[in-house]
């Protein structure tokens, strides 16, 4: 993590480092490096195995609000009595967490061996190692690259290749022909999801994510508060929304089609790695939209910067983090068709249409103030009625249905 200068900064903006540094002034000197990294690794480890074991309980609750049925509310505490460890339903994780590390880790005799252990293996360093640039704070960034978004996405693009290798060593054809369909369903979000971040690199004039966060500062200043902000910002959380294999996209593991996808032949703890995995890539997806769009780390007013940054940080990952859940038990799930016909025919276009809107405001900055409304109003103009005729082109093919009785 980054160990510039830190006198001017508030005590508890300085914590984390602190308690590092604690920790490894006793080492020598050329073993403080690694040990300082393994530290940073295994935070980033711990703070978000304990994020995904609250989010499933979180979702599942929450998820229950919403069916109008009660959540996960039974299960207590470890090593607490019964009805004092019975709070919420927080054992739950834990309870989960015990079933799939004790349940049998049954492998098909035809399935490749290597291949089957390796592909959840794979999934989950490959999502981890996406956390690596992510700016969690003024000074708590793991790794400083000066193309960190496209380090980013260049991991985060290599899970597919542990997906199929998923289906593939599984000699399963329900779980081949699911691979194959989330290899589809990737690729196709793929390209509107970089397209999305195309306009954010070129105003912030830089691929390092701490530029980006920099170039931001306070609200209004946010780039989600532009219009071609604002529209690739929904581009990105739609595209991130099926790159996560989330509801309405999480064709893959459609139940009711396919048992359960590239998930088919795997139970136990291996199962529980994908499981884990998938929330690793949502909640990695959803710091780079932070960091992109919605200022990283810092506060939205300038009188509220005695928070720490890393405090911000958090609660802005948690509201996207929210919205996934929300959009779950909302949304149905789309059919394959649908899903396909969404980013090609209707995502690609807007984002590529939204690089021109980009470019036209980075090039109209200098008007003048009278003309600062004929600005916005262009930008707007760009982002909605492309918007609106591609929608309309999109559902246009499809005739309403006519239902014939007996």
């Amino acid at each position: 993590m980054n160990a510039e200068p830190l006198a001017a900064d508030a005590f508890l903006e300085r914590l984390p480092l602190i308690a590092r540094d604690m920790l490894t002034v006793w080492f020598p000197e050329p073993a403080r490096w690694l040990l300082n990294s393994l530290l940073a690794i295994a935070a980033i480890i711990i703070s978000f195995a304990t994020l995904f074991s609250l989010l499933t309980l979180a979702e599942r609750k929450i998820l229950g609000r919403v069916q109008n049925r009660p959540g996960p509310n039974r299960t207590g505490l470890p090593f607490l009595p019964f009805t004092a460890g019975r709070i919420f339903g927080l054992g739950q994780p834990f309870a989960d967490g015990i079933k799939m590390l004790t349940k049998e880790d049954i492998v098909p005799r035809a399935a490749d061996q290597f291949l089957h252990f390796l592909a959840p293996v794979a999934l989950l360093a490959l999502s981890i190692l996406t956390f690596a640039v992510i700016p969690f704070g003024r000074h708590l960034v793991p790794v400083e690259l000066d193309a960190g978004v496209l380090y980013f996405f260049a991991a985060g693009a290599a899970t597919e290749l542990a997906i199929f290798m998923a289906g593939w060593a599984s000699r399963n054809k329900f779980a081949l022909l699911a691979a194959m369909r989330a290899l589809a369903q990737l690729i196709s979000y793929e390209l509107p999801l970089l397209l999305s971040i195309v306009p954010v690199i070129m105003l912030a004039q830089s691929l390092s994510p701490t530029a980006i966060v920099t170039a931001q500062g306070a609200l209004p200043h946010w780039y989600v508060c532009t219009p071609w902000g604002f529209a690739a910002f929904v581009i990105f959380f739609i595209a991130a929304l099926a790159e996560s294999n989330r509801s309405p996209f999480d064709l893959p593991e459609a139940e009711s089609e396919l048992i359960a996808g590239h998930l088919t032949e795997y139970s136990g703890f291996k199962y529980a790695i994908f499981f884990m995995a998938e929330y690793f890539g949502m909640c990695a997806l959803s710091g780079m939209g932070v960091t992109l769009f919605l200022g990283g780390w810092q506060a939205p007013f300038s009188f509220l910067e005695f928070i720490p940054s890393y405090v911000w940080f958090g609660a802005k990952l948690l509201t996207l983090l929210l919205m996934f859940i929300w959009i779950r038990a909302t949304f149905p799930r789309l059919r394959m068709d649908q899903l396909t016909r969404l980013a090609w025919k209707f995502l690609v276009p807007l984002a590529l249409i939204n690089l021109l809107t980009a470019a036209f405001w980075h090039h109209s900055h200098s008007w003048s103030t009278p003309l600062q409304l004929v600005r916005w109003a262009i930008a707007i103009f760009l982002v909605v009625c492309p918007f609106l005729w591609l929608g309309r082109a999109l559902t246009q093919t499809f005739r309403p249905r006519t239902y014939r009785y007996a």
